[in-house]
């Protein structure tokens, strides 16, 4: 039988798990940029954010329950989570710059530029017997513009300079590492009380109330993010998405780790 208090307490987890993440862009802002970038799908955007935070909340109750068993007081526990959190903070600050440093030298690789084309098949029309030694017709060469890396306007032009084989996508794998690391510092204070009272039913009602909240308001703003940021045009500066990304991203973990947001 769970008690009236415990019911509450799982209103006030829920409510918290609301709080917690609406004011965290660490839960979102990354998630957003990324899919924003890589031209992900909403569905694939969602999937990747759902694991993500489902790590980040089932970490803390793993800890949680840890202590509980092992009968860690909460300052302790407080004290991991806050450490956890340094952790996670700078992963997101190291994670953003290297990202906005690969950005910016893939921007570079893909700045358009100019192939000079002569086209022999011309030329054997006009001259059938072969071109004359020395001659140059410039009416039967152009010049166009193309990038070597294909994003959005960019891509409509491409030349078989060798083909790029295709590299494993980490960075879904990257931020589902960050986001394990990640604490949730307010879950902890939460699950003592009905553990001290040995509800284990109260427990587990009171972290599952703190955790689907805390992924459903992710998924929510992720959601509502992307579907807006699908309809943002960056025109030239297209080329820039990833650069651009990387730099939200390392903003955010700043954000973290030096306003505590």
């Amino acid at each position: 039988m769970i008690s009236r208090e415990i019911w509450m307490l799982a209103g006030t987890a829920a409510t918290i798990g609301l709080v917690h993440t609406v004011i965290g862009p660490d839960h979102y802002l990354p998630f957003i940029v990324i899919s924003r970038a890589r031209n992900w799908t909403l569905r694939k955007t969602l999937f990747v954010s759902f694991l993500a935070g489902l790590g980040h909340i089932l970490s803390s109750v793993v800890l949680g329950f840890l202590g509980i068993g092992l009968g860690i007081a909460v300052a302790k526990l407080e004290g991991v989570e806050s450490a956890r959190g340094q952790i996670a903070a700078w992963l997101l600050i190291g994670f953003g710059f290297a990202y906005f440093i690969w950005g910016m030298r893939r921007a570079w690789l893909g700045k358009p530029h100019t192939h000079p084309h002569l086209h022999d098949h011309e030329d054997a029309q006009i001259h059938p017997h072969g071109p004359d030694e020395g001659s140059h017709d410039p009416d039967h060469e152009h010049v166009h513009e193309h990038a070597h890396t294909h994003t959005h306007e960019l891509a409509e032009h491409a030349h078989p300079h060798g083909e790029v084989p295709k590299k494993a996508n980490i960075t879904p794998w990257v931020l589902f590492t960050i986001f394990v690391f990640g604490p949730c510092e307010p879950l902890i204070p939460l699950v003592m009380y009905p553990a001290a009272r040995h509800s284990t039913a109260g427990v587990v009602l009171v972290a599952a109330a703190f955790g689907v909240v805390t992924v459903a308001t992710m998924l929510i703003i992720i959601a509502l993010a992307s579907y807006g940021a699908s309809f943002v045009k960056l025109g030239k500066l297209e080329r820039y998405s990833h650069a651009l990304a990387g730099l939200m991203i390392f903003i955010s973990g700043l954000a973290v780790q030096f306003l505590g947001l």
